[in-house]
């Protein structure tokens, strides 16, 4: 049986369609439902919980707060269901601003936890929209199994600043980053390679079971070769980088 993934999106979420077709492409079921309709929604009659990229709300007061709030202050009995099932959840830009802000990510001491760490405003004071290298840490999440140690995948955000409350946060952080961001070579370097000065270059991480993961880059897209800029110079395999992030939330399920 194909794994059922919600989509939930809000005013101003821009990359549902993007995400959902990601997911079908992989191998899922994907639905696309309004925060509102969540009401009447059985969560845990779902696999995957995907959060996709936008500007929620127009990102007033500050990215993802808005929606982070109505998550945690609307649905957190029916999210913390949903985890209790030990499903997946996936937080794309603006999703993963939200996963970070209604305190589900990191998950350091629970799930909706007080809030750690957060994506702030970029270095450059603009919006950032490029394509970046990864150093993959594969083995902290379940969506990044087997994956390439480094790999491309485009960003496109004003408040993608990675930073902790402290550096005791910090340290505990490091060992939950799945990715981030690198030059060509796999090494540590500064503005454009990491697009916002994200501390320790984090661009994405997980929770401790690896079945959370956000992320700033966008996987979705670049599920096909021929959505990057160089493709005529990459191998025709046919898929991108970012399709094996999907197909391993799939795969988990299908095993």
């Amino acid at each position: 049986m194909k794994p059922k993934v919600i989509i939930i999106r809000a005013a101003g979420t821009n990359c549902d369609v993007e995400t959902q077709y990601a997911f079908e492409l992989a191998g899922a079921n994907a639905e696309l439902v309004y925060i509102d309709e969540i009401k009447q929604k059985t969560l845990t009659d779902y696999q995957i919980i995907a959060l996709p990229g936008g500007f929620t709300y127009g990102d007033d007061i500050a990215a993802g707060k808005i929606l982070a709030n109505e998550i945690k202050y609307k649905y957190r009995d029916k999210f913390m269901k949903f985890l209790e099932k030990e499903n997946l959840i996936i937080g794309i830009c603006n999703g993963f601003q939200v996963l970070v802000k209604c305190g589900i990510l990191p998950g350091l001491d629970g799930f909706f936890e007080e809030q750690k760490v957060s994506l702030v405003a970029n270095d450059s004071e603009r919006f950032e929209d490029r394509w970046v290298y990864l150093k993959v840490a594969g083995e902290r999440s379940i969506f990044t199994k087997n994956s390439k140690d480094i790999i491309t995948l485009p960003v496109a955000h004003t408040e993608g600043k990675f930073v902790a409350k402290d550096d005791a946060v910090l340290e505990k952080i490091k060992g939950l980053t799945v990715f981030r961001y690198v030059n060509e070579h796999g090494e540590d370097a500064p503005y454009p390679h990491n697009p916002n000065g994200s501390t320790w270059g984090i661009a994405g991480i997980a929770d401790k079971t690896g079945r959370i993961l956000g992320l700033m880059p966008h996987p979705e897209r670049h599920v096909s070769y021929i959505q990057h800029p160089n493709h005529q110079k990459q191998e025709e395999n046919g898929a991108g980088d970012g399709l094996y992030i999907f197909k391993n939330a799939v795969n988990y399920f299908k095993s």
